[in-house]
């Protein structure tokens, strides 16, 4: 890194560009040095996951294909730092990186898009069509509505809206936070009894390499220790379960009103006819250990020939 320089590496999405600003406008607010032209540089790194759109993350080698190209940036010096969706993020870094700093997290839930002007899935009608690249959503869906029909959909949000409002699909659902971090409308937000959330989703994590401190250090006030205590359990618990986009999975920790640690999570069969559930309560200071019993839990639940279905 260059002295009094820093190069923040994203990929090029509208959210994704609109997150990495987020970042060069939290860093400045902590010094304005960092505000000053030429101080700080957004890469946009194109990946595999944003070249290929005709078919789903899971057919050609699941959530690596969002961070891969951006990681092979930054270890080579490219880039400083990199701007994820934690969602987005595999279980294991390459060797070398590490993610120190989350930012606060905005809201986790999805929300529901309906071209007729539908409130929810129950509104559906019969055989409609829900358009959703996601395996969490699919399962999700046909476990509450088995009689509706899932077409693949991907894009950003303003592709998958669009395609949409031209008639591809009856409906969709897309993430609270990435609408409000674009300034758009919110249409009704799915209770998470109704959609349980990615593990991650809302989160932003911001990776470095493991021995530059000097990038460390800068990040560091940035860091929100609530979500990051919530990602952490999230994460352990999608570790256990060897999560990747193959897999139907979804987590969700919280505080809750006594300052305890919340985390629900289940696991899918894509067809939705079984769905596999879990809650866990416990302190904040044992994040990761309640996530890796959340995931030790789902996996003594389901019977063998449930993993070998996933492709476990």
């Amino acid at each position: 890194m260059s002295e009094g320089t820093l190069k923040i590496g994203t990929r090029g999405s509208p959210l994704a560009l609109v997150q990495a600003e987020e970042v060069r406008r939290r860093l400045t607010e902590l010094n304005p040095v960092w505000g000053e032209e030429g101080r700080t540089e957004i890469v946009v790194v194109r990946t595999t996951g944003d070249r290929v759109q005709d078919r789903l993350l899971a057919e050609i080698g699941g959530k690596g294909l969002f961070t891969k190209e951006i990681e092979e940036a930054l270890l080579d010096g490219t880039i400083d730092m990199a701007v994820h969706c934690m969602k987005d993020m595999p279980t294991v870094l390459p060797d070398g990186l590490v993610i120190p700093t989350i930012l606060p997290r905005e809201d986790p839930r999805d929300v529901f898009f309906a071209r007729n002007g539908e409130k929810s899935l129950a509104d559906l009608k019969a055989g409609a069509v829900v358009g959703t690249a996601s395996l969490r959503r699919q399962s999700q869906v046909l476990a509450a509505r088995p009689d509706l029909t899932i077409a693949p959909l991907r894009g950003n949000v303003e592709t998958r809206l669009r395609k949409m409002h031209a008639g591809e699909v009856d409906a969709t659902l897309l993430a609270a936070a990435g609408l409000i971090r674009l300034g758009m409308e919110l249409p009704p937000i799915l209770t998470c009894e109704e959609m349980l959330p990615a593990v991650g989703q809302g989160a932003i994590g911001l990776e470095v390499r493991a021995g530059d401190n000097r990038t460390r250090d800068i990040i560091a006030p940035l860091n929100d220790v609530e979500s990051a205590t919530m990602v952490t359990a999230e994460r352990a618990c999608l570790e256990i379960l060897d999560g990747s986009c193959h897999t139907p999975i979804a987590g969700l920790a919280e505080r809750t009103e006594d300052n305890r640690l919340r985390l629900r999570a289940l696991i899918a069969l894509l067809d939705g006819t079984q769905v596999i559930q879990c809650e866990l309560f416990g302190e904040m200071t044992q994040a990761r250990e309640i996530g890796e019993e959340a995931g030790h839990i789902l996996r003594s639940k389901a019977p063998e020939e449930f993993f070998s279905q996933l492709g476990f």
